[in-house]
């Protein structure tokens, strides 16, 4: 993959920069993971991080929101802000020599954001309008959904929130919960690009350096379901299956054996839930499976969509195949899993965005960073014992399954 120099600092409040120099691209990017994501919504008040997420780059600073959007498109931004769970995240990238500017810019998103009550209303609106953009979208609702009810509360709840929860949320919560969660401990900046370390630190420490520490806001306890079927009654012609059982998470020492599994079900037209469950038996005109998770607990997420008439044999195929998987894998199988990946490192190295995003996400999830060359070295490493031993140990079993559709469906009564 080539030679990757991957740098950290943690500053006296904190703060932790983690930057990877790239000597032969022009550009620069960053990742900052604030610890302020959607489990540290108020209880009765989901939501209220999403609108801080949108309320606090409306303005900040010396910068009204017009003047602020103005000055990041002046330098060329590139720029998303988004919510996790866990975080609120900011992200962008630039020409290299910009770097220090935008970053001048959002310190003062961070520190100093005006949190305007005349456009709080406009950003409730925003969030509300993406919760009802679910709804309209079933594959979207399905997975949303699932996500619920696969992982414990509050970490499987919609990160933008419960439309019912809007019209109960003040801009003094938006407020409060900014003070309780924006704070350097704990917070992430990942810089990568063309950037030279000791003059990044310089530049963070110049602008972040006066940014005040304060008691970091406790994680919620985790609430797991009693239950594991779920059905939502919606009146069509389709169905929306949505089946998630136990993996392990990122960092777990059979992490990429347990990504191999879900690739051999799922990476491709190749793949078995394609070839399976819809090309030869036509039964869906989506299927697909995915490793996701948050910190401590990984499970696979599946979904498909079909009819109605045909709901309930996809249902069983679908568990069949998952369940089928420790029978035996074929080598080729593995092969293609190892091309893409491989595929997938090289376009990654190519990426500042892509760079920059991974190495603060590998700080939070592990307090290291796994290098190009480790993950290709793992992945190539692996074999088809080691994924098969992974798999029995790790059996497709205890599903959860969540139907949306004219009526419930029946799990096999052989099946967990």
């Amino acid at each position: 993959m080539g030679k990757q120099l991957i740098q950290t600092h943690q500053f006296s409040n904190g703060l932790t920069l983690v930057a990877e120099t790239m000597d032969d691209v022009q550009s620069a990017a960053f990742s900052i993971l604030v610890p302020s994501g959607s489990i540290y919504d108020p209880p009765n008040k989901r939501g209220t991080a999403s609108i801080l997420s949108e309320l606090v780059t409306r303005g900040a600073g010396p910068y009204d929101s017009q003047q602020l959007s103005c000055a990041l498109d002046d330098l060329g931004v590139q720029r998303h802000e988004g919510i996790t769970s866990g975080h609120i995240t900011f992200s962008g990238a630039t020409l290299a020599g910009n770097l220090a500017e935008t970053l001048k810019i959002y310190g003062e998103i961070l520190k100093n954001p005006h949190l305007p009550v005349n456009q709080f209303d406009a950003a409730r609106a925003g969030i509300a309008q993406a919760l009802l953009s679910v709804e309209d979208d079933a594959r979207q609702k399905a997975l949303v959904e699932l996500k619920r009810h696969a992982f414990p509360a509050p970490w499987g709840l919609p990160n933008d929130g419960e439309l019912e929860h809007l019209e109960f949320i003040t801009i003094d919560d938006v407020r409060t919960l900014y003070d309780a969660c924006f704070h350097p401990n704990e917070t992430i900046i990942g810089v990568a690009g063309n950037v030279d370390f000791e003059q990044v630190k310089q530049v963070i420490e110049e602008l972040f350096g006066d940014w005040k520490t304060s008691s970091i806001s406790e994680e919620p306890a985790m609430v797991f379901a009693d239950e594991n079927r779920f059905f939502t009654e919606q009146n069509t012609t389709q169905t929306h299956l949505g089946i998630a059982y136990d993996a392990v998470p990122y960092g777990h020492p059979e992490y990429y054996a347990a990504w191999a599994a879900v690739g051999i079900l799922s990476g491709g037209m190749s793949a078995r839930l394609f070839t399976e469950v819809r090309e030869k038996r036509g039964l869906c005109y989506t299927v697909s499976a995915s490793l996701s998770g948050m910190p401590g607990l990984g499970r696979v997420l599946c979904y498909a969509g079909t009819t109605s008439e045909r709901a309930q044999e996809t249902l069983d195929v679908t568990l069949h195949e998952l369940m089928r998987l420790g029978d035996g894998i074929e080598e080729s199988e593995l092969e293609r899993c190892k091309a893409r990946a491989k595929s997938s490192l090289i376009m990654s190295q190519e990426s500042t965005s892509s760079r920059a995003s991974s190495i603060a996400r590998d700080w939070f999830y592990l307090k290291r960073i796994t290098t190009l060359d480790q993950i290709n070295d793992e992945i190539q490493q692996l074999t088809t014992d080691r994924v098969l031993n992974y798999i029995h140990a790790h059996p497709a079993a205890n599903f959860t399954v969540l139907t949306i559709g004219p009526q419930p469906l029946e799990v096999p009564s052989d099946i967990s």
